[in-house]
């Protein structure tokens, strides 16, 4: 087996919306730089993801200096939204957590309602350092916080893990829906060069410049039978990992990280397994 490194990085700038994939990244203590600061909430307030509306899937949001985004959808015009004045918060309700954020610019909710066909809201989050504590006992630590991600600042995959995956799907009941590609899982870091399933048993690592703690397995949900491409669902891998990745009530692909430290990480870094 190779010496692991870092394959790939992705920073999701909208929650639920479709990622980039630069060579490098700046990790912050609540995830990586540019990485779900924004989200759609609904006219409860509750945050809407693929979940709800597989569409978003096919939307995407380029990141622009200075934090503004770029949406672009199939059959929609481009729109730049800039970073809202955070003079008036409104609640994104989350399942366990309320989390204060700002109203984007009514045109950027006109554009999300109209692509969705539902009233909704565009959100941003302007405070991370001190928003959102990670909501998560016992996994979770005094003083950490997290974006508008699910649960954790950062979501590791590994491509053995993957690869391995992919092989039991073949020899399941719905080997047409594989081989599955990465972006099914959303991750933040993706690892080469690792055992498969290796991740299972780490609680500590470096990549490159930046230590991470290992918080947790990361429990998977519908979005991961959801075509990234095509937003038609299936029934993996959610088939095949409740039948090999199960733990408890959760099926399992990848590990949740919380950094230690700040740096920046590139694709081609080496990592290191430090417990």
């Amino acid at each position: 087996m190779n010496n692991p490194a870092l394959q790939a990085i992705h920073v999701h700038p909208v929650k639920a919306l479709r990622g980039h994939a630069p060579g490098e990244a700046v990790v912050e203590p609540w995830g990586l730089a540019g990485d779900r600061r924004w989200a759609v909430i609904d006219e409860a307030g509750k945050v809407v993801t693929q979940r709800q509306r597989p569409r978003l899937a096919l939307a995407a949001a380029e990141p622009l200096p200075g934090g503004g985004i770029r949406l672009s959808a199939p059959g929609t015009d481009p729109l730049t939204v800039p970073v809202p004045d955070p003079a008036v918060t409104i609640p994104a309700k989350f399942p366990r957590q309320k989390v204060e954020t700002v109203a984007a610019d009514a045109s950027a909710s006109t554009w999300f309602s109209a692509y969705l066909g539902v009233d909704v809201t565009l959100v941003h989050l302007d405070d991370p350092a001190t928003r959102r504590p990670i909501d998560d006992a016992p996994h979770a630590l005094p003083g950490e916080t997290v974006s508008l991600a699910d649960a954790y600042p950062l979501l590791l995959t590994t491509q053995s893990s993957l690869d391995a995956l992919n092989s039991l799907i073949a020899q399941g009941d719905h080997p047409d829906e594989g081989p599955l590609p990465m972006n099914r899982f959303r991750p933040n870091v993706v690892v080469a060069g690792t055992p498969p399933w290796a991740e299972d048993d780490w609680t500590r690592i470096a990549i490159g410049e930046v230590s991470f703690r290992v918080a947790k397995m990361c429990g998977r949900c519908v979005v991961t039978t959801t075509d990234q491409g095509t937003a038609e669902r299936g029934k993996e891998p959610l088939r095949t990992l409740g039948r090999h990745r199960r733990f408890g009530d959760q099926l399992a692909f990848g590990q949740n990280l919380v950094p230690e430290s700040r740096g920046t990480v590139r694709v081609g870094d080496p990592v290191r397994i430090l417990g």
